[in-house]
């Protein structure tokens, strides 16, 4: 019986359930109240976003890091030279698009949100290549480099560019280099728990950014880097992560269910947009991550020819650009970097549209791999 209830909660959490319908929630409240929508909002938002998040960045920054230990996606220089050179295409013409289109369409306090379509959400991303491509297809290993790297140049946007208040560096660097010294430390005594790590280390490297002025959530992101971990990475999503003894498999295998619920209340928190707010934040949105994320991922690619770089054994150039379909579902770090990027009001709630439109790139990827005539391989 717990088994069973064991495997409904991991396929739950493994397809998003609990985002989808956090999602949902906080559209339908949003639409039926506002006001009342807009009050749960306010007082709950700085606990999903600053604090509940900083366990998903933690997560998402622990892929990061095993993926370039031996076995990882990235631990290879010629196996991931040409997904490397895809995720710049994928980040660099959508951020060019929306910003070019908002300063040709007058718009240009819209400028700042260039980084909203550079993201893609690994998650939903993983499950619609998984559906168009089958399980052993090639062009899953290529997706899944690609949106970790797109994941590590994420945070790295979302430190640089979006500070949230007057920088304060000497703050920053004293707290979180005295969280990732601790660390360290706690490292080459052998302590083996991952809560000391998170508790400790994590609040300090939290308060960090903090009052450092920058944005809380990326707090977890250098001390998982301290961590101890294993010695080679076991894969993306793979099931033999969950038996690992390393500090940092117990602590994604201890959070991967509290973060799925995290994400609910994220969902439920920022989700809610009535669905006039659509304007042209979110069609710059849309424009950006359907059009320019699967035109710069296999434009880079291809022009990786130049340097004689070449797609893995069994993938199509067609495959590229599939796969550059499903990469345009931007939905939660997209909505994330909306909040980050806007105040409230009329602009946060158009792109914050186009971040959640930005799903019907599920249906795209599947009509796109129909007319290309992209098969399966199971």
């Amino acid at each position: 019986m717990l088994d069973r209830l064991h495997g409904y909660i991991a396929f739950l959490v493994e397809n998003s359930f609990f985002l989808i319908v956090g999602t949902l929630a906080g559209l339908i409240w949003a639409n039926v109240n506002l006001s009342g929508y807009d009050s749960f909002a306010h007082h709950f938002r700085f606990a999903v976003n600053e604090i509940g998040m900083a366990f998903f960045f933690g997560i998402a920054a622990k892929e990061v890091f095993e993926s370039i230990l031996p076995g990882g996606a990235l631990a290879s220089p010629r196996k991931a030279a040409v997904p490397l050179l895809a995720t710049l295409g994928g980040m660099i013409l959508p951020a060019l698009i929306f910003a070019c289109g908002a300063l040709i369409a007058g718009h240009h306090e819209l400028v700042k949100g260039w980084a909203i379509p550079c993201a893609t959400d690994i998650a939903f991303s993983y499950l619609v290549a998984r559906l168009v491509f089958g399980a052993n297809h090639p062009a899953i290993p290529f997706l899944l480099i690609l949106a970790i790297a797109d994941d590590a140049v994420g945070l790295l946007i979302l430190a640089l560019f979006y500070p949230t208040g007057a920088a304060h560096l000497l703050t920053l660097a004293g707290l979180v280099a005295g969280a990732v010294v601790l660390a360290l430390l706690m490292k080459r005594v052998r302590v083996t728990s991952f809560w000391p790590y998170i508790l400790v280390s994590g609040s300090m490297s939290w308060f960090g950014f903090f009052l450092g002025g920058f944005h809380p959530a990326l707090a977890l992101v250098p001390v998982v880097f301290a961590m101890p971990h294993a010695q080679r990475d076991a894969g993306v999503f793979a099931e033999e992560k969950g038996v690992l003894k390393d500090a940092l498999n117990q602590f994604e295998h201890r959070f991967e269910a509290p973060v799925a619920l995290v994400l609910g209340l994220f969902g439920l928190a920022n989700a809610g947009v009535i669905f006039s707010s659509v304007g042209a934040g979110t069609w710059l949105v849309l424009t950006a991550l359907l059009v320019g994320k699967p035109m710069g991922i296999f434009l880079f690619s291809l022009g990786g020819r130049i340097f004689k770089m070449t797609l893995p054994e069994g993938m199509r150039w067609a495959d590229v650009f599939v796969l550059g379909c499903a990469a345009g579902i931007g939905f939660t770090v997209s909505l994330f970097v909306s909040t980050v990027a806007f105040e409230p009001g009329e602009h946060l709630g158009a792109v914050k549209m186009g971040s959640l439109l930005s799903l019907s790139g599920a249906f795209v990827t599947i009509a796109v791999a129909k007319v290309l005539k992209v098969n399966a391989v199971r």
